[in-house]
This record gives structure tokens, sequence and C-alpha cells, in this order.
């Protein structure tokens, strides 16, 4: 009797999708999860700091001015009116951190828009939001955010309107950038024979193309904009006291440099690390996307 063998079944393995690998990349870069780990740990400082705050930030006393640190209740020593040092640092990470992420996320918003529609629609349009985009660009970040926040006045409201400002001019650069390559595509120019409106064009093609390489461009300003919302509370012109903002904080402080440097110092290191793993975490996201500005 002859036996026929059957042909074995086809296992279709499926593969991994874009974001999928994006992740792996990402949990495989130990710097950039380093930088992950201490933004977590500041997000949930900021977010629970009702909890976490040993002591009323906003307490003074005359007393207890500019305690070292170590001392008993006041592990992070006290600043210059004798307030906690450590409940206002965990209290500032909330407003430091709000002042220097909502002005990127609002710049991404605008900017995008302004540089996917100068790029997909190119022409007398493209050169029209372009120029008027150059201009803003043309001036240095620093001098343009303490140019708009002086004539705004100070503020957090202020504040975020001329941050927002001076970032929006770096994504719609590009915003438009990307964009303009993805239009010259071949499934692009296909969809256009097909009869596809533009809108459909770039929502179905254009936009998944183009948002993580301006993603990614934007979340390595986050660190530009908390040392810029920094400075300016640090020159009067960003958040107003007694608010505890780390860029405040090292104005009030200044004075104590020659007294207790430590503790004075406390808030910039606060920023200088917030910055660096923020900076940690985008160069690995860059690298996991594989995006080449």
């Amino acid at each position: 009797m002859t036996t026929i063998a059957l042909p074995q079944p086809v296992v279709f393995q499926r593969s991994r999708g874009h974001l999928a690998n994006v992740l792996r990349r990402l949990l495989r870069n130990r710097s950039a999860m380093i930088g992950a780990a201490i933004v977590l740990v500041l997000v949930i400082m900021a977010l629970a700091a009702s909890w976490l705050m040993p002591a009323d930030p906003f307490a003074t006393s005359m007393f207890g001015r500019l305690k070292p640190i170590g001392t008993p209740g006041s592990p992070l020593g006290t600043d210059e009116l004798g307030r906690d040092m450590l409940s206002r640092l965990i209290l500032g990470a909330r407003l430091s951190l709000f002042i220097g992420i909502t002005p990127v996320l609002l710049a991404f918003v605008i900017g995008s828009t302004i540089g996917i529609v100068s790029g997909y629609a190119g022409g007398i349009v493209n050169t029209l939001l372009m120029r008027t985009i150059d201009v803003l660009y043309a001036f240095p970040s620093v001098l343009l955010a303490i140019a708009l926040s002086g004539a705004l006045g100070a503020g957090i409201v202020n504040s975020l309107i001329s941050l927002t400002i001076v970032f929006i001019p770096q994504i719609a650069r590009i915003a438009e950038s990307v964009t303009t390559q993805v239009r010259r595509s071949d499934y692009v120019d296909a969809a256009r024979a097909s009869g596809a409106s533009a809108f459909t064009i770039v929502r179905a093609h254009v936009l998944g193309n183009v948002l993580g390489p301006i993603f990614v461009y934007s979340t390595s300003l986050i660190s530009v904009s908390m040392i810029l919302a920094s400075g300016l509370s640090f020159l009067g012109l960003g958040v107003k006291p007694p608010e505890p903002e780390w860029g405040l904080m090292l104005n009030t402080l200044r004075t104590a440099i020659y007294n207790q440097p430590w503790v004075a110092a406390l808030p910039g290191v606060f920023i200088f690390i917030t910055s660096i793993s923020f900076n940690m975490l985008s160069d690995g996201l860059r690298s996991a996307m594989e995006v080449k500005q």
C-alpha cells in the first residue's frame, strides 16, 4: 500500500509592526532608558508633589534662613527666606516641566501644520509661508524669547506664548523639508493620478511619513525649552514669586552663593539633570526610529 505524504501546513509568522520595532530598539538603548527613567521619576514627583513634600514650600522662617544640606527636618537646607528647599524643588518640578513641555507641544501642532501645508502646496504658498517663518527663524532663540517676554510682560502665560513662537519656525522648517521629500515620492504621484483629493493624500500618505521625523525633532527641543524657560524666570521675565520654579529659585538664591553654595546650586543641578535626561531620551528615540535629520 502506497503512503502518500501530505504537504506540511505553511505557518505564517506575523511580522513586527513599525512601532513594535521602534520600541524594541528603544528598550535596548541603555542611555535612552536611563533618561526615560529619570524623566519618569520627575513626572511622578511633579504629579505627586502634594504628597511628597515634607513641609510647606511657602512657609517662611527668618530664624531658619540658609540652613546647610543635611539639617534635621530640612535635608536639602533652606532658602534665603527659611523655606524648605526639598519641598520647593519637588513642587518646582511641576511648574518647570509644564513650562518646558507645553510650548513644544503647542509649537509641534502649529509648526507641523504650517510646514506640511507649505511643503505639500509648494509654489507661491510655500514661498509666502516659509519667508514669513524665516523672519522669526533669523533671530537667535534666546534673544527672541527675551524680546517677546519683555514685550508681553512677566507671567506663566506670556512665557508659554513667547517660547511657543520661538519654536514654531524651527519645527515648521523641519516639517516643510520632510513633506517636500514625501510629496515627490512615487506613491504620492500614483495617488494623485488616481484622482484622490489633496486632503486624502495628506491624511493617508503624507502624515504617516512625516510626523515621525517631526516628533523626534520636537522631543529634542524640550531640553532647550526648559533652559529658556528657566532663563526667563531667572531674568524676572517668567514665573513670578513666590512660585517655586527652578529658574526663579536660582535668581532668588544668587545672593547666597557665598554663604551656602551647595544650596544655591540645587535648582541648577535639577535643571541640568532634567535637560540631559530629555536629550538622552531624544537621541535614543532618534536612533530607534532611524531618522536622519
